[in-house]
């Protein structure tokens, strides 16, 4: 299984495609988009996107943890991680589509 990292550049392109905005303009579009999610998430507040999923901040307490290398035990400070539950469909999509790869018969070389 291969994995591809989606760019701000290929949401821009796709925004480009589907809706035909300028390239600058889908630029432009993509970038508010994610620096409004961005700033709702430093506010503390959650972000719904229906049929997609949800961005929230979680906050984590402080723990030991162990340095894998040389052993050590060492402390973890607490912090605020952002974290992100999909929806119901696009889980349902994801699977669908796993189940529809693992049925698709292999090509047998001659």
């Amino acid at each position: 299984m291969t994995t591809k990292t989606i760019t701000r550049v290929e949401l821009a392109d796709a925004v480009y495609s589907e809706i035909g905005l300028s390239r600058s303009e889908s630029a432009v579009l993509v970038e508010a988009v994610l620096e409004e999610i961005c700033q709702a998430l430093v506010k503390g507040d959650k972000v719904k996107i229906s049929s997609f999923g949800t961005f929230s901040v979680r906050s984590k307490k402080e723990r030991i943890g162990r340095n894998p290398r040389s052993g050590v035990e060492v402390p973890i400070t607490p912090r605020r991680v952002a974290s992100f539950k999909a929806s119901n469909l696009i889980k349902k999509n994801i699977n669908d589509g796993l189940s529809k790869a693992a049925t698709k018969p292999l090509a047998v070389a001659s």
